[in-house]
């Protein structure tokens, strides 16, 4: 229950010129005029989501990443990715030809795969 207390019954005064309720609801006019300026829908835009970086966790280290690194350098970053790409397919269709002479199913030949990445990560051959 709310309790009606108006500023002007103090004795003392706060030299105010508040002149009502501290209760005191909006009506009539002013509410229709405050309903109209309040947007009925917000609209909100889609959360930014930045693109994943694809960046190597173990760059710079293993035995193997001087050596990948000076060689990018001298042969230019385009000439040594599609190089990369070339020797990491062929590397795949090795494990390809050994999965199928050995009858592996094609689950455990991506398995070797993602082992074969994980080792070259931690040699260094994809810094």
């Amino acid at each position: 229950m709310a309790t009606s207390i108006s500023a002007t019954a103090f004795q003392g005064g706060f030299g105010t010129s508040f002149k009502g309720s501290w209760g005191a609801s909006i009506v009539g006019e002013d509410y229709a005029m405050l309903i109209k300026s309040v947007p009925t829908h917000v609209r909100v835009g889609k959360p930014v989501k930045l693109p994943p970086m694809m960046k190597n966790v173990n760059e710079g280290k293993g035995v193997f990443a001087p050596i990948v690194v000076i060689t990018r350098q001298a042969i230019g970053k385009k000439r040594f990715n599609q190089l990369r790409g070339k020797a990491i397919a062929l590397h795949s269709q090795v494990i390809t030809e050994f999965c199928r002479s050995i009858g592996a199913d094609p689950k455990q030949r991506q398995g070797l795969i993602r082992l074969a990445k994980k080792n070259g990560e931690r040699l260094g051959f994809l810094a």
